[in-house]
């Protein structure tokens, strides 16, 4: 049987709860071949970011080809690209191979608080890769700046949602949280809004958290599942990850351990 595919282009996160070691983590766990493209290199923690050191738009598009001509891959989520000239270079190069089934998580502040994107960075991700992504999944923040608007309720949810998705061409997945509700995520796709809902886990360990779905969402893309069962899955296997309450001491991300994925899941893989 032929393994599925996915890559991460991401920062790299040297404490290993977030970016691309999260990813790598969660994509093998979800069962398939996870491949990296790094964007940024990051001195970071669960408490901050201490420095980024970027890669060079020429290093970056060498790897998106070693990938590409090699092992071409079924799925792809996009994390931290920091710079107007990265976002450019990853665009045109998924443009060039016809990349499919892309995951846009537009990490613009670590979950410390830090800042990960540039100033100017946000407008080229929404001219650039909003409209090559199947799926936006931006948290509460993200969504404000994406959609210019303030979130409070729910109601302000499904407006920022349907605002974002008349600027690409795909699904919007607003995660909910900071404040807004439990767990509650926002699915605004073919001019319908559908919840996902979820129970808020009493857990410390959240750095990396927003990683980690995109990454199972890719995960299940990639596998052949449709945009909501892919949701459902992430959703459930990043509960299981919170409820396990494995810990590794002050600030650990949602740990990538090997629980049964067929118990979570219900069905399987």
């Amino acid at each position: 049987m032929k393994l599925k595919t996915a890559l991460t282009i991401a920062g790299s996160d040297c404490s290993g709860g977030a970016g691309i070691q999260a990813d790598l983590k969660t994509m093998t766990m979800n069962g398939v071949y996870a491949m990296s493209v790094i964007t940024a290199l990051t001195a970071q923690n669960t408490t901050g970011v201490r420095a980024v050191q970027e890669s060079t738009p020429e290093f970056l598009k060498q790897q998106l080809d070693a990938v590409f001509e090699d092992i071409f891959p079924d799925a792809v989520k996009i994390g931290m690209v920091s710079s107007c000239e990265l976002i450019r270079t990853i665009a045109e190069r998924l443009r060039f191979y016809g990349a499919k089934n892309i995951v846009l998580d537009p990490v613009m502040t670590a979950t410390s608080g830090s800042a990960l994107m540039k100033n100017d960075a946000a407008q080229s991700l929404m001219a650039e890769l909003l409209p090559l992504a199947c799926l936006v999944t931006p948290n509460i923040p993200e969504a404000e700046v994406l959609s210019d608007s303030a979130i409070g309720c729910a109601d302000d949810m499904i407006a920022a949602a349907k605002r974002i998705g008349e600027r690409c061409h795909g699904a919007v997945l607003v995660k909910g949280g900071h404040s807004i509700n439990d767990a509650n995520d926002l699915l605004y796709a073919d001019g319908r809004a559908i919840w996902f809902t979820g129970k808020r886990i009493d857990n410390p360990n959240t750095h990396g958290t927003g990683c980690t779905l995109s990454s199972a969402i890719a995960a299940n893309l990639a596998k052949g599942f449709d945009l909501a069962e892919s949701i459902r899955r992430a959703k459930a296997y990043i509960s299981g990850a919170l409820a396990a309450m494995l810990d590794l001491g002050h600030g650990s991300g949602p740990m990538q351990h090997n629980f049964d994925l067929k118990s979570v899941y219900a069905e399987g893989k």
